[in-house]
């Protein structure tokens, strides 16, 4: 049965689409929904009881896990998976109080938790028989975890979707766009103001000029009757004609649509359904002082994730919430949490910033170790020249290949003019001076490699920057008083590179701040916070800007935007030399942070970031054009390597794969604006993901 067009006020067009005739479609494992919900409710249930068992009678694998009645290392993460999934399950049953979770249902998000549980668990049983010698090594705490994640999985998916399966109700809608195509022939003959009603057909008030409007549920059949019906209304004398054409096209079309396509029958597509979220409706009106609150929470809770994650002690550890997250943050964003929790930000945009701010300043606060702090502030390093390079490759559409070049001409330089004993400059700068001959050198040299190569394009330009990168570790090598002039040190590079000292506040000592002591890596990460706020507050200006919008006319066609009137060159060179700006900006923060400045830091490809590759890959990664997507990715590729030292000798297979995967599955990186969303996912939906006037 077809829903009539809703007409719009003014007598026009539809206001809205009318809805489809929709099948619902089976789940990927077929059993009854309650048998369903109860299955993925025990499983997860189950889990949460083995996490308090043992796994292991043995202490040699880390973590713990051998004590009965309380959780340690790796169980901790299955107890936090099955727990979410448990109260999924629940507000997915309609339980008072946890509906909230799921405004855009609870099967997807569900799903998703399981499976990360199910992974995460189901590693750390693999690890122990791995690294232990077999299966003798588990208890039935261990065995208990298994089946019940499973069960859990295997629930989960029996699960009906949110969302059903639309059919294509054009037969119907043609059908009785046919019946209509007489009124509107009859009328437009005899010159009237008649409409021709039909739910697939027209829906207008055609007149015998033809100009009137025309709509209905099937827009492109309603418009073919209508048109017929013009053909009969242009003389009113050919009326028999109009309603002739007019037949003929909707038996046409009906035929066509006369095969519905059916609920999909293979396990892999109504697998990908079943994840496909629900409409997200309207939240309720809280009042403004609650919204904040909730603002407020979502960073405490964000910071006490993040900080869980960077003091993982041991691989395995880090492994297993990386799983966990994963799926967690991809739960959140299929439930519709993550939709409105924006819609909140978007509305406070100032407390939101705020919130922000106040949340990564007070991050050394809640690290226990030095050695962490060091390990944030090389992030922020590393995420801050991720976002310079946003602005050639996001921006501007350069693809850079060379661009940790920049990176150590700042840090060379500061090593140069901040006093290292070791150094051929032997002059010390303040800070101020510092940052700004850093920033500057950068600046001299992005011009001067930008002119004579950015009339080239696509591989050509790639190649070009990829040997100027290799020519800047190979001078900063040969100037070492034998080969050339003797400047950098050769190999040995600049080291005992003095700590900063502003107005008095040496960075190099230990400072209270709240009553808290704050160590040489947490002043330098403060530091480091400030400079990348600035970085940020750069892209975002320059990204607004007409100069903005002129980078992205030519990153999607350089021909076009010339013609437009763009100079390209000159914006291409302004993108070059403001990007190798910004990393000269970290590499002056760098060669302090590190105390040395060596060759080798400075690679195109390496196990250990920064070098280009990496930058390259935390762009593409996080998502070209965006702030938080770089900051996202430099975070993830250099934590990553940090804690999976184990798997040294496979990361950079594992990054190949990861990368295979995110170019099949999400090629517009983890964090994408709405605009490439839709540019390469044809199914977004329309009124989700409308354009605002700036992304456009």
């Amino acid at each position: 049965m077809t829903m009539p067009a809703e007409r719009h006020p003014a007598g026009g067009r539809p206001s809205a689409a009318p809805s489809a005739v929709t099948t619902p479609v089976p789940a990927t494992i077929p059993l009854r929904p309650a048998a369903a919900r109860l299955l993925t409710g025990a499983g997860a249930l189950l889990a949460i009881v083995s996490t308090f068992l043992a796994w292991t009678w043995t202490t040699s694998f880390p973590g713990n896990l051998t004590v009965t009645g309380y959780p340690g290392g790796l169980q901790n993460i299955t107890l936090a998976g099955a727990a979410l999934t448990l109260l999924y399950v629940l507000s997915g049953h309609g339980v008072r109080g946890l509906r909230w979770l799921a405004p855009a249902g609870a099967t997807a998000p569900t799903l998703l938790l399981a499976l990360g549980t199910f992974a995460a668990t189901w590693y750390t049983l693999g690890a122990i028989t791995t690294d232990l010698g077999g299966l003798v090594n588990l208890e039935p705490g261990g065995f208990l975890a298994g089946g019940a994640t499973l069960a859990t999985v295997l629930g989960a998916l029996a699960l009906p979707p949110a969302l059903p399966y639309p059919n294509d109700a054009g037969d119907q809608g043609d059908a009785e766009g046919t019946a209509g195509a007489a009124g509107a022939a009859g009328a437009g003959g005899a010159g009237g103001a008649g409409g021709a009603a039909g739910a697939g057909g027209a829906a207008g008030a055609g007149g015998a000029d033809g100009t009137g409007g025309t709509d209905g549920t099937r827009g492109t059949d309603g418009r073919e009757v209508a048109d017929g019906a013009r053909v009969a209304g242009g003389t009113g004398a050919t009326a028999s004609t109009g309603v002739t054409v007019a037949k003929d096209n909707a038996d046409n079309k009906a035929a066509t649509h006369h095969r519905k396509p059916p609920a999909p029958a293979n396990p892999w597509h109504r697998f990908r359904h079943t994840l496909t979220p629900g409409r997200t409706p309207a939240p309720t009106p809280l009042p403004a002082w609650a919204e904040i609150l909730l603002i407020a929470a979502a960073f405490a809770l964000g910071l006490a994730l993040f900080t869980y994650g960077i003091e993982a002690e041991y691989g395995e550890l880090f492994v297993g919430y990386l799983l966990l997250a994963g799926a967690g943050l991809a739960a959140l964003g299929r439930s519709g949490l993550t939709t409105r929790l924006s819609t909140l930000t978007a509305r406070h945009r100032t407390i939101t910033l705020t919130a922000a701010f106040v949340a990564a300043a007070a991050f050394p606060l809640t690290l226990t170790s030095d050695t962490y702090t060091n390990l944030a502030t090389s992030i922020l390093i590393f995420a801050t020249v991720a976002l310079g390079l946003n602005v050639v490759v996001g921006l501007a559409g350069l693809l850079d290949l060379g661009y940790v070049a920049f990176l150590g001409v700042g840090a060379y330089t500061a090593a140069l003019v901040s006093g290292s004993p070791e150094s051929a400059a032997g002059v010390h700068f303040p800070f101020w001076a510092a940052v700004l001959t850093g920033i500057g050198t950068s600046l001299v040299f992005g011009v001067l490699i930008g002119a004579p190569t950015l009339r080239l394009r696509g591989d050509y330009l790639a190649i070009v920057t990829l040997g100027f990168g290799e020519i800047f570790r190979i001078t900063m090598l040969n100037l070492n008083g034998k080969t050339g002039p003797d400047v950098t040190n050769g190999a040995m590079g600049i080291p005992n590179i003095p700590d900063l000292a502003i107005g008095g506040f040496d960075f190099g000592d230990t400072h209270d701040l709240l009553g808290t002591p704050i160590g040489r890596f947490g002043n330098y990460y403060l530091l480091m916070l400030l400079a990348t706020i600035a970085v940020v507050l750069v892209f975002r200006r320059a990204a607004a800007s007409r100069i903005g919008r002129a980078w992205i006319a030519i990153r999607e066609d350089e021909t076009a935007a010339t013609a437009m009137g763009i100079n390209a060159f000159r914006l291409k060179l302004l993108a070059f030399a403001l990007g190798a700006a910004l990393a000269g900006l970290a590499g002056t923060v760098q060669a302090h942070v590190i105390t040395t400045a060596t060759p080798d830091q400075y690679q195109f490809a390496g196990t250990v970031p920064p070098n280009s590759a990496f930058l390259l890959a935390a762009v593409i990664l996080g998502g070209m054009g965006t702030i938080t997507g770089p900051l996202v990715g430099a975070a993830l590729l250099y934590l990553i390597p940090n804690k999976m030292d184990f798997m040294q000798d496979y990361q950079l297979l594992l990054f190949g794969v990861a990368l295979i995967l995110l170019m099949r599955f999400r090629p517009e990186g983890l964090v994408a604006d709405r605009r490439k969303q839709l540019e390469f996912h044809d199914d977004a939906a329309p009124d989700t993901a409308t354009l605002t006037r700036a992304e456009a």
